[in-house]
């Protein structure tokens, strides 16, 4: 039986993608040598940093006062990076969820956090809008998709003070104007690589502001000043990004992955929204285009465990909602291909008939 994988990560990759990744296992780039035992001190190794990190520049437009660079540790691992290099009076952050707590909790160690808005009041259902942000603020901090409760931001903030921004979701699934961030970063096992490497996209003058003083491995000058190999770098998980990133380019870009997307997400919330079965129960402007959340419709609550059953039988593969949010996920991120989500309505649509 087909599978439809909707997990929310590590996500699934193009063809083109694991095939050239299975290759480099034996053969990494016409070497000889498997990439997994190859040493990052090569000029081999450094021409994929330096490919990975030009493709981003072109694909994203990034300016030329960036700098680009990969590190392990996870996303989370920058919850308490960014605070240690960037907090030293106040620091501004939006509470949209989970990842968004767990920030503000390790922020917390360095300095003081303020809230400035939060969508916990209505758990989480929507992006809050019309808040302030005080000049005085060392940075202005957001997660830019919520995995867990499907909201995303749909537009770039317009901030006087610096904004650092979690794109681990929703990384080139569509054009940003990287000008109006200071720091972009985000684990890659959605949109671009295994998990084991995290991006990073800064702009140079942040690392000015770096005055504490940090261990060799918190200090995000230091990963800038050696390209990415501090220590030894996640080689195999940046070997499969730059396979990524050579994909999105060959699709057209981040333009017409952008227009993939926002296919794929129309057709999902548009059945959402006919099937007398289900609702979606994230404000609409604020619908993510990567996570797409649904639960059952009021009164038929009774029927969640029977679809889960009948959509695993049709080979629906990670759709169930995260414990905290409940009910369905189907993370459509940019490897997704469009017939994922035509097989999924179709399987809504056909456990309509069976119970409306």
């Amino acid at each position: 039986m087909k599978k439809y994988n909707f997990n929310a990560g590590p996500s699934l990759f193009p063809d083109s993608v694991l095939e050239a990744a299975a290759k480099a296992i034996f053969d990494f780039d016409g070497t000889g040598l498997s990439v997994l035992s190859y040493s990052h001190r090569t000029p081999e190794f450094e021409a994929v940093v330096e490919e990975s990190k030009s493709l981003f520049k072109e694909l994203l437009n990034i300016p030329d006062n960036y700098s680009i660079y990969f590190v392990g540790g996870g996303a989370t691992t920058q919850f308490f990076h960014i605070p240690a290099n960037f907090l030293y009076g106040k620091a501004g952050y939006i509470n949209t969820g989970v990842w968004t707590k767990k920030a503000i909790k390790e922020a917390k160690l360095y300095g003081t956090v303020e809230v400035l808005a939060s969508s916990e009041d209505r758990g989480f259902r929507y992006i809050p809008k019309g808040f302030e942000i005080p000049a005085d603020l060392d940075y202005l901090y957001i997660c830019a998709n919520n995995t867990i409760f499907g909201t995303e931001y749909k537009v770039d903030l317009d901030s006087p003070v610096p904004l650092i921004a979690d794109m681990s979701s929703n990384i080139l699934s569509r054009p940003i104007d990287v000008s109006k961030y200071a720091m972009i970063y985000g684990g890659a096992q959605k949109n671009l690589a295994p998990a084991g490497v995290t991006f990073a996209i800064i702009r140079n003058d942040m690392l000015d502001k770096i005055e504490r003083e940090l261990p060799m491995m918190m200090n995000i000058k230091n990963h800038v000043d050696n390209n990415s190999m501090l220590n030894t770098p996640p080689i195999f998980p940046i070997f499969v990004l730059r396979e990524s990133l050579r994909w999105i380019k060959a699709q057209g870009g981040v333009e017409e992955i952008h227009r993939r997307n926002e296919e794929k997400a129309q057709m999902l919330y548009a059945e959402i929204d006919r099937n007398s079965l289900f609702r979606a129960p994230v404000d609409e402007a604020d619908r993510s285009s990567m996570n797409i959340c649904f639960v059952m419709a009021e009164g038929k609550e009774s029927l969640e465990s029977k679809f889960l059953e009948f959509a695993i039988s049709k080979g629906m593969v990670g759709i169930k909602g995260h414990r905290l949010s409940g009910g369905f996920r189907a993370s459509c991120y940019n490897a997704c291909p469009k017939e994922n989500v035509e097989a999924l309505v179709a399987c809504m649509q056909e456990f309509e008939k069976m119970y409306k």
